[in-house]
């Protein structure tokens, strides 16, 4: 059985659906390749207590199929150059869990499922809280 993640640390995956991997025009698709990734992390996201989310874009085109995983006051970290297949789902989401359980966010390398290896594009630090030191 999963736990809940409590609101305050609510992990959230959110899913370029705009995103068109290589060759996308002559495969002949009906659907996008971040949409078809967006549905298969939905279908895994919610029992494990993670939230989603879609956008039509997320600036990553040359990388697509792009992904965020993120949470309030937690790094965040944006995620690229998936297939949209059943499998990279399973790992994003294996990932957003990881997170969730994470104080700050920060998962060890030791822990990454496979599948996220060699996918992530960059770390976003949390926004200050008021009353930290500003520069």
């Amino acid at each position: 059985m999963t736990e809940s993640i409590p609101n305050s640390a609510q992990t959230w995956i959110t899913t370029c659906e705009g995103c068109k991997g290589a060759g996308w025009a002559e495969r002949g698709e009906s659907q996008t390749d971040g949409a078809r990734l967006a549905d298969a992390i939905e279908r895994r996201a919610d029992p494990a207590g993670i939230r989603t989310r879609r956008v039509s874009c997320t600036m990553g085109c040359e990388r697509a199929c792009n992904v965020i995983v993120q949470a309030e006051g937690k790094i965040g970290y944006s995620l690229g150059k998936f297939d949209g297949t059943e499998a990279d789902a399973e790992a994003i989401v294996a990932y957003a869990r990881l997170h969730a359980a994470s104080a700050t966010g920060q998962v060890p390398f030791r822990d990454w499922p496979q599948g996220v290896k060699g996918h992530f594009v960059s770390r976003q630090v949390p926004l200050p809280v008021e009353g930290d030191a500003e520069r």
